[in-house]
């Protein structure tokens, strides 16, 4: 479980670092940030609150949207291509578990690729949720006129808060797992 989502982390993050490259912005690149070293992403704290709460967060890929011809259209398209990278390796792991299955390969083998899925259909979707500091923040953020984006911005500290009380009371759960689950039966039929 923690290989996949090392994995998992890392090319979420490059993904954000590349999109953000191709859109004019060099910082991750400068900063030695477009890697898979997980080393390179995870954050120490994110990785024990991963282990002990099941909720964790990795070191955001740095970005500097004063590159961008187009800041809203950049940092729309940025924040989308971590959950984006996650429904990649979602449906490839997904597939790939099939597909060792009919052939009956390890059970480990397909295991391996079973949880894979599972937790990057988990990942993306949680991510596009529109709360700070989810990445599905930024998307919605950039879809609102100028000033009441800055309102957004503004009072996002309050909505970090409203993220961990909705986690631990239970109603994230409620709201994401029937999608989660929509999703990955979508990809393993």
């Amino acid at each position: 479980m923690i290989i996949s989502a090392l994995l998992s982390v890392s090319i979420h993050e490059c993904a954000h670092g590349y999109t953000a490259l191709a859109f004019g912005d060099p910082t991750a690149k400068i900063e030695g940030r477009l890697t898979l070293n997980p080393l390179k992403h995870i954050d120490i704290l994110g990785l024990i609150m991963l282990i002990l709460l099941k909720i964790g967060y990795a070191k955001p890929v740095p970005i500097n949207p004063f590159f961008f011809e187009d800041r809203k259209k950049a940092m729309f398209a940025v924040s989308a291509a971590g959950p984006l990278s996650n429904l990649i390796i979602a449906v490839v792991s997904g597939r790939l578990a099939l597909l060792f299955a009919s052939l009956s390969w390890n059970s480990y083998v397909v295991l391996f690729f079973v949880l894979l899925c599972q937790l990057n259909v988990g990942y993306a979707v949680f991510n596009l949720l529109p709360f700070p500091p989810l990445d599905g923040s930024k998307m919605f953020a950039s879809l609102l006129p100028a000033k009441w984006e800055m309102w957004f911005y503004k009072y996002q500290k309050y909505l970090y808060v409203l993220v961990l009380i909705m986690y631990f009371a239970g109603v994230l759960d409620k709201i994401i797992n029937p999608v989660i689950r929509v999703i990955y039966s979508v990809i393993i039929s």
